[in-house]
């Protein structure tokens, strides 16, 4: 409900078309224009794989930052915070559409030729034929690539430029009408720097894992799902500004395998250690080491739905699990709701609906 209400003071003119918070159709409001907009999740309500529908001239006016909001909907916890994240970018849009039009004075391009000259030039990774749109490359103390691309208008350096990046976190530039884009990189390496740890923990899960989602993770993205074994895993949310603090822990699995590593974690909480590394506290509070991906393939995790025989249905993976022992078959919750829907036997409590396993035959339950 609370999320309701948040969506509604974000977005007034969005509107949900269904009871279970899949469907939002209506208006995203920009600088006094409304643009038609609707948005679809899938049956488990994860953003990442939601499919955006708009106007010609919504889409038009957001087409070179398709990939800025591909990585939103993969980083944003929830529809909020992506639409907080949408209307951000449509303004940064909208205003360089319209800067588009207005004709540069020359002091414009002299301007930020000589403060491209003064960052260097080995620094600029793009610049466009219009001299609008400049990226610039940048390597943290640990060797890693970033990149921020600057939008300027044709007032700059009186105003500062849109700035966009694949951070987990805002990133907002301190400008006045004397700074240059020295001052903004320099911002840029220094917010770098206050990611290390973070992005420090999450690379050590990639490169010693088994991480079965997301797919391809970016910079923003501040999940990751680990492998624990067959159809098992934990699902991690790990804060930016405390990245060696215990993070949120959601497993996935059956019962039998699951509830003894709930009973664990929270019997080990108080063994938390901030000075060890985020995935060597994970192995001795849950008691277990992970699948190493020196000895396993990442095909030994990836088993296919027992309903559409498919790994992954809309980018996502199978989720629910038997929870016989002698059985553990997995299922896309979508696949398994719909089952459980057709099933003469079945019966619905609110949005929860229960029905037998098309394998085994025990009872199971599945959510909208």
């Amino acid at each position: 409900m609370a999320g309701a209400r948040a969506l509604l003071w974000q977005c007034p003119l969005l509107l949900p078309q269904d009871r279970r918070g899949t469907a939002y159709e209506g208006f995203v409001s920009a600088q006094g224009r409304d643009f038609h907009i609707r948005i679809l999740l899938p049956m488990d309500l994860q953003l990442k794989n939601a499919r955006i529908e708009c106007s010609w001239s919504l889409k038009r006016i957001l087409h070179g930052y398709r990939h800025i909001l591909k990585q939103r909907l993969h980083s944003c916890p929830d529809l909020v915070s992506f639409m907080v994240e949408l209307k951000t970018v449509l303004e940064i849009a909208l205003k360089n559409a319209q800067d588009l039009h207005i004709p540069r004075p020359p002091e414009y391009y002299s301007c930020l030729v000589r403060d491209l000259e003064i960052l260097g030039w080995k620094r600029v990774a793009f610049v466009d034929t219009g001299l609008t749109t400049v990226k610039l490359k940048a390597e943290d103390s640990c060797g890693r690539q970033h990149l921020i691309t600057l939008k300027l208008n044709a007032k700059y350096p009186t105003e500062p430029p849109g700035c966009l990046v694949d951070f987990p976190v805002p990133f907002a530039v301190s400008w006045m009408p004397q700074n240059s884009l020295i001052d903004i990189y320099n911002q840029f390496l220094a917010a770098l720097e206050l990611l290390k740890e973070f992005w420090d923990a999450l690379d050590e899960i990639d490169g010693k894992t088994w991480v079965l989602e997301p797919e391809n993770p970016t910079r923003s993205a501040t999940t990751r799902r680990i492998a624990i074994g067959n159809n098992v895993s934990v699902n991690i949310e790990v804060d930016p500004h405390h990245p060696n603090m215990l993070p949120e822990c959601y497993f996935l699995g059956a019962d039998h395998e699951v509830n003894p590593l709930r009973t664990k974690l929270n019997n080990n909480m108080h063994l938390w250690d901030p000075e060890v590394s985020l995935l060597q506290n994970l192995r001795e509070l849950l008691e277990i080491d992970f699948p190493s991906r020196v000895v396993l393939e990442k095909s030994d995790f990836s088993k296919e739905c027992g309903i559409c025989y498919a790994y992954r249905l809309d980018g996502s993976m199978p989720n629910h699990v038997c929870d016989d022992p002698r059985c553990g078959q997995p299922f896309h919750q979508a696949c398994l709701y719909e089952w459980l829907q057709g099933l003469p036997t079945s019966r619905q409590s609110l949005n929860v609906i229960f029905g037998e396993c098309p394998y085994c035959n025990k009872v199971r339950k599945s959510k909208e």
